[in-house]
């Protein structure tokens, strides 16, 4: 790889050790996926919750935490994905008190880093959207896959150690999703039934996710008429990279490098391969279908909810209360979360019964712990992203619009 003169110094520790192995970190996966130079990044997303890092991670977080002052913190503005413990709040999910110790200290450790404890994976709603072109290092499928379809932005699926890289030297590897050509469009989908609910976006997402067979396939999805709503295209988006481990789509007419068809492939636009209407989306639902009506716990998260999507919460659970057999849990950004206390969004969520966590998100706080402490295991929710992971931690997972959802946490079983 050719390095430039500051990288190189960097490569040769006149930064500190910490940015020399930041560096090392960052040719050895430029080396692997062939980059030839590195690309200067304007900021990090760092996936960083105690349930991935485990002992050994944190271990690592806190020896680079030790390095002199002016050689570990970050050059670039860095924030975290959501983390794995509500701190307030752990007790009443009765999680295990050795992760919440775990987590408080990755929390120091990331603070001495000069991290910006964001804890949100929607940090295009909360925080700082990237603009179109700009470079990014973002960890978080969800918010890499908005970034780059939504936004224009460009980047990878940065792991951890890779994210942490990049924030400590403001670079990255230059492959895949920062070149031109590896953002051409690779397979056409076309829809013909515009998506109604939140739940319906993420049912697409998540067909033609599953038609995905690589990282580096780019879907261009045709026939949405109007734009979707910054929610829409969110479970759109988290549910395709959750179940294709996909980064970038391009949705005519809608996304900033989808003004038209044919410029986005190669050559000729192809046929679709697969045409979505109502009745694929209905069939999706009905592969999460249970046998009976028992339900044990509601969560909406995955992403975490925006405010609008806490107002609409907030209409449907206004004067009611949840079944005494059954748990509302519902994950946002700490900045969100202290806008819902501020706007009386808090106090009517709370009101019914629902639990408001704030800086988590449900799959990683440790879930299958928290089932089993729990006695859950039917799991109700309107993210298509969620129910595709959490089957994975001993739940029976359904997907259902946030209606459906309410009104099944106020009746204690799952009603049509």
């Amino acid at each position: 790889m050719h390095l430039n003169d500051a990288e190189k110094a960097m490569l040769d520790g006149c930064a500190g050790p910490v940015r020399r192995q930041a560096m090392e970190h960052l040719l050895a996966v430029g080396r692997f996926f062939d980059a030839e130079t590195l690309v200067p990044v304007s900021q990090a997303h760092v996936m960083a919750d105690t349930e991935a890092l485990g002992e050994s991670g944190v271990v690592w977080l806190e020896a680079l935490a030790t390095a002199a002052p002016d050689h570990r913190r970050v050059v670039i503005p860095t924030i975290t994905d959501p983390r794995g413990a509500d701190l307030a709040q752990h007790g009443r999910l009765k999680q295990d008190p050795s992760f919440v110790d775990l987590e408080r200290r990755a929390i120091v450790a990331l603070r001495t880093l000069g991290v910006l404890m964001a804890d949100t994976c929607i940090n295009y709603q909360t925080i700082m959207a990237p603009v179109f072109g700009e470079h990014v290092a973002f960890g978080d499928t969800g918010s890499a896959i908005y970034a780059n379809s939504v936004c224009g932005a460009r980047t990878n699926f940065e792991g951890g150690p890779s994210a942490i890289a990049s924030a400590l030297t403001g670079c990255a590897p230059r492959y895949g999703f920062h070149l031109p050509e590896q953002r051409r469009g690779s397979t056409r989908f076309h829809v013909t039934d515009r998506p109604d609910s939140l739940s319906d976006w993420g049912a697409l997402g998540g067909i033609i996710g599953r038609c995905m067979r690589s990282y580096w396939e780019v879907p261009v999805i045709t026939g949405i008429t109007g734009a979707p709503t910054s929610d829409e295209i969110k479970h759109f988006g988290a549910a395709l990279a959750s179940y294709g481990s996909t980064a970038l789509f391009h949705m005519v007419g809608v996304t900033p490098e989808a003004r038209s068809l044919e410029p986005l492939f190669a050559g000729p636009a192809p046929e679709a391969v697969l045409t979505v209407g109502r009745t694929e989306i209905d069939a999706f639902y009905d592969s999460f279908r249970p046998d009976d009506d028992r339900l044990d716990v509601v969560v909406f998260a995955a992403p975490q909810l925006s405010l609008h999507e806490l107002a609409a919460l907030a209409r449907l659970l206004d004067g009611r209360r949840i079944h005494a057999e059954v748990a509302l849990v519902v994950c946002t950004s700490p900045e969100l979360r202290a806008a819902a206390l501020r706007m009386g969004l808090l106090a009517t969520i709370e009101a019914s019964g629902a639990l408001l966590l704030e800086g988590v998100c449900f799959y990683q706080m440790h879930a299958r712990e928290i089932g089993i402490a729990n006695g859950w295991r039917r799991l109700l929710s309107n993210s298509a992203k969620l129910v595709n992971i959490i089957g994975g931690y001993g739940y029976q997972p359904v997907l259902a619009p946030m209606d459906r959802c309410v009104h099944s946490a106020v009746a204690g079983r799952m009603v049509p």
